[in-house]
């Protein structure tokens, strides 16, 4: 995906996480969300029109409308007060797809921040399909996850790219670190919410039991 559109859906990203957060106002957020997922589906379109239809330009291709759908699906979503399955069953297959981009850039690529990357998206769609369609009480722990990735895999790396480092080895070795960082945090974070919902479901049963 062109690093433009990484920009816009580090944008759009930080947006939802601050929505899932309880800091955003949904129907603002959706419209941005509307706003972005509606470029990243006629641009895609437009290059596919324009391109020699070679296939590793239409695996990146696709790679922008699974985020362009994704956003707009979302943001109609929120504006039309839309019950949610939907959304979160359409997120469970962009997560399988993410796994087969995952798996591409480690055998095919050899890139394993790209890998990283994929990884965390991947985790971050299924996230999607727990709090949508399972109806999971996840949206702390989905908002501080897509507030991290907002930056770590999506703005900052597009505004390196943007001043010409991001493809140096010394970038791609820091970067390495810092998703690996990052997903740490993501399983300590998931581990602590996961003791403190033991922890209440504990205390809940003893006042029952009272």
């Amino acid at each position: 995906m062109g690093f433009v559109g990484l920009f816009l859906s580090g944008a759009a990203l930080f947006l939802n996480s601050l929505m899932s957060l309880g800091k955003a106002d949904a129907k603002s957020v959706g419209i941005f969300n509307i706003f972005v997922g509606s470029i990243q589906i006629i641009i895609p379109f437009y290059l596919l029109i324009v391109s020699d239809q070679n296939n590793w330009e239409l695996y990146n291709d696709a790679a922008t409308f699974l985020f362009g759908l994704t956003f707009l699906y979302l943001g109609i979503t929120v504006l039309k007060g839309l019950e949610s399955n939907g959304l979160g069953w359409f997120s469970l297959w962009v997560a399988i797809i993410a796994v087969v981009y995952t798996i591409t850039s480690i055998v095919h690529f050899h890139d394993v921040v790209n890998a990283l990357t994929w990884g965390m998206w991947s985790f971050l769609w299924f996230l999607f399909f727990l709090s949508n369609t399972l109806k999971k009480k996840i949206n702390d722990y989905v908002g501080k996850v897509a507030f991290v990735q907002s930056w770590v895999t999506l703005t900052i790396p597009s505004m390196l790219f943007f001043l010409g480092i991001w493809n140096t080895p010394l970038v791609a070795q820091i970067w390495t670190y810092v998703l690996i960082l990052s997903i740490s945090y993501f399983i300590i974070a998931s581990l602590f919410k996961l003791k403190f919902a033991y922890k209440k479901e504990n205390e809940s049963k003893e006042i029952q039991a009272i």
